[in-house]
């Protein structure tokens, strides 16, 4: 593999993997500060005089500035190291989590979670490229795991800790909490990253990708994969409640072991991904597929209904795993410009996805979007396929 994209540092191997470690906490508290809100809507409306709805814009208003960030970051930063640019990202973590906590009204709550989108962002734009000058080509896919081991745990437990934090602390002490987390994770990465000049040649932004047919055939397969698992996913507490008829108890440990079998799923497809990328970004849409399929039928049963929910979690929360390792693979000298565009793309597919699935549970029923889960994820599998079948003919 050119040397150009996979550099070798004089990092001995724990000195690396230390350093894939630190961006995997890093990881970690971005996810778990972005979701915390979700189960601190309540406090956080009463102490700042505003209405439910105002405190879940704060929610939404990370996500859009995550988009803008992830288009342009590239661009914004070319010159600057890398190592410079992810400690700028991980301040800007920090940050966020101090004006949050003390935040004295809604309009600096907002550009507390403004800075926390531009953080969310840029961050991930860069991860997979970071993992790439990092690891050697054949540990990619495991480091890309470890990434996102971080964004299954912090996404599990963010709600239920800010909960139990905010009966506790109140809602600022638990945002708080996120502060000395974000300090260790910016001295860890001190301390473990490496330099990591930028390259000076000029590179395809994260728009320009898109006049590619291999990129536009992949990004159209994530698109449609996470609209797909967020038109479910979403609605999944009134579906447990309503439908199947789970108390929140019993709902609360089939949502955390959803979290556990994502972390061994992370695990398990990275240990694939070498040689077999395509077959596994195809069979784990159609694979969840089945799974959404198989809920309209089972709904009412709580057991095979417990049982399915741990499949979803397995494969739904590895799926991005694969997705890294085709960027990685696909675009390895333009491995920045494609993660601010997957970055992009999978913020836009969540929104819409959430979005359509909520209108169809509100005028439809809750079966309903169940079956559009199911036909967006089959439309990833059919995309993916596409996909596989123009890096072949371009390969040949």
């Amino acid at each position: 593999m050119d040397t150009l994209t996979y550099d070798r540092t004089a990092l001995n191997e724990r000195a690396q993997w230390g350093a894939v470690v630190s961006l995997a906490l890093c990881v970690a508290v971005l996810i778990a500060s972005e979701f915390m809100p979700v189960s601190l809507l309540s406090p956080i409306a009463a102490d700042l005089a505003i209405t439910a709805g105002q405190t879940g814009q704060a929610i939404s208003i990370s996500g859009i500035f995550a988009v803008i960030t992830s288009l342009f970051v590239v661009d914004l930063t070319r010159l600057i190291d890398r190592k410079r640019v992810v400690l700028g990202f991980t301040l800007l973590l920090i940050t966020s989590g101090l004006a949050v906590t003390f935040a004295p009204n809604y309009a600096f709550l907002m550009v507390g979670r403004s800075l926390l989108g531009v953080a969310i962002g840029g961050f991930w734009s860069m991860s997979t490229s970071i993992i790439m000058r990092l690891v050697p080509e054949n540990d990619v896919p495991n480091g890309l795991a470890m990434l996102n081991a971080g964004n299954a745990v912090a996404a599990t437990i963010a709600a239920p800790l800010g909960s139990f934090l905010g009966a506790y602390v109140g809602w600022r002490g638990a945002f708080f909490v996120v502060v000395p987390l974000g300090l260790l994770a910016f001295i860890w990465q001190w301390i473990s990253l490496p330099a990591l000049p930028s390259r000076n040649r000029q590179r395809a932004s994260a728009l320009q990708l898109l006049g590619r047919k291999q990129v536009t055939l992949g990004m159209g397969a994530i698109l449609f994969f996470f609209m797909g698992q967020f038109a479910l996913f979403t609605y999944l507490r009134p579906f447990l409640e309503g439908v199947t008829g789970l108390a929140v108890e019993t709902l609360s440990l089939v949502l955390l072991a959803m979290g556990l079998a994502g972390v061994a799923g992370t695990w398990c497809i990275g240990q694939l991904l070498n040689g077999r990328s395509f077959s596994i970004l195809v069979g784990i849409p159609l694979i969840m597929a089945i799974v959404a399929v198989a809920l309209v039928a089972c709904g009412t049963k709580p057991i095979p209904v417990s049982m399915l929910l741990l499949a979803w979690g397995f494969f739904g929360t590895a799926a991005p795993v694969g997705w890294g390792t085709w960027l990685s693979r696909t675009l390895p000298e333009d491995a920045e410009g494609g993660g601010g565009l997957q970055v992009a793309v999978i913020q836009l597919a969540i929104t819409g996805g959430a979005a359509l699935g909520g209108t169809l549970f509100d005028t439809v029923g809750w079966w309903a979007p169940l079956w559009l889960g199911a036909a967006l994820l089959l439309a990833s599998s059919v995309v993916a396929i596409a996909a596989w079948r123009n890096a072949q003919g371009t390969s040949s």
